[in-house]
């Protein structure tokens, strides 16, 4: 069976991992997979992942606080493939305040909110973590 949405099914399946308070968490590879993952262990919301090519796979380490609290409080899908949602520059969301990340996807590639404003770039709004 084919999935119509990937990007909601790891979204989903790292919110459930967080929420269990497991250790880590599987999910499908696909290369925009991979590249929201190297932006979440850049802005310090994942310890690291490591990439199963013989089962396309990929097992995300969740990072915790002390007292086993999770550093992504959530992660939530914005664009869905039923409606598309593009925003310019200028529009990019602000997360917290700052605290929480914006993901677009972007001519120049999937990129943070911040750096996607910098460089003068909107696209499509993939989600908001927090």
């Amino acid at each position: 069976m084919s999935m119509s949405d990937p990007i909601a099914d790891f979204f989903t399946r790292i919110r459930n991992g967080k929420d269990a308070k497991h250790r880590f968490v599987d999910v499908n590879y696909s290369k925009q997979v991979v590249e929201i993952l190297k932006l979440l262990q850049e802005q310090g919301f994942i310890e690291k992942y490591l990439i199963n090519e013989e089962l396309y796979k990929v097992r995300v380490f969740l990072k915790y606080a002390e007292g086993r609290v999770s550093v992504m409080q959530n992660i939530i899908r914005k664009s869905s493939p039923g409606l598309r949602r593009y925003i310019g520059y200028k529009k990019i969301p602000k997360v917290l305040g700052g605290m929480g990340i914006a993901i677009l996807s972007t001519p120049n590639g999937i990129l943070e909110g911040e750096s996607a404003r910098k460089s003068k770039c909107g696209g499509e709004l993939l989600g908001l973590v927090w």
